[in-house]
């Protein structure tokens, strides 16, 4: 894949992950779409890297979305653990 359609996949998996995991976030729309987007390549380099699974050349592969979305869940939540209330 190239670095656009991982930034694509990190806009959808940053949308998904604020569906999954709903509230104020301190950054807004914004602070969503950059963590979506550093989600996915975190969550791809993880499972890549420890889990043995590396990362296709096909956008649609299932594996890829789920390291993408988990990555973005995981960065969401330490953001509002760090950065904020997120349930004011």
């Amino acid at each position: 894949m190239t670095i656009i359609s991982w930034i694509i996949l990190g806009l959808l998996a940053g949308a998904i992950a604020k569906f999954l995991l709903p509230g104020r976030d301190p950054g807004g729309f914004i602070g969503t779409t950059v963590i979506g987007i550093a989600g996915a390549f975190i969550g791809g380099w993880i499972s890549a890297r420890w889990l043995d699974h590396p990362i296709t050349k096909d956008f649609y592969d299932g594996t890829t979305w789920a390291a993408a979305i988990g990555g973005s869940l995981v960065l969401l939540i330490a953001y509002r653990l760090l950065f904020g209330h997120s349930r004011n």
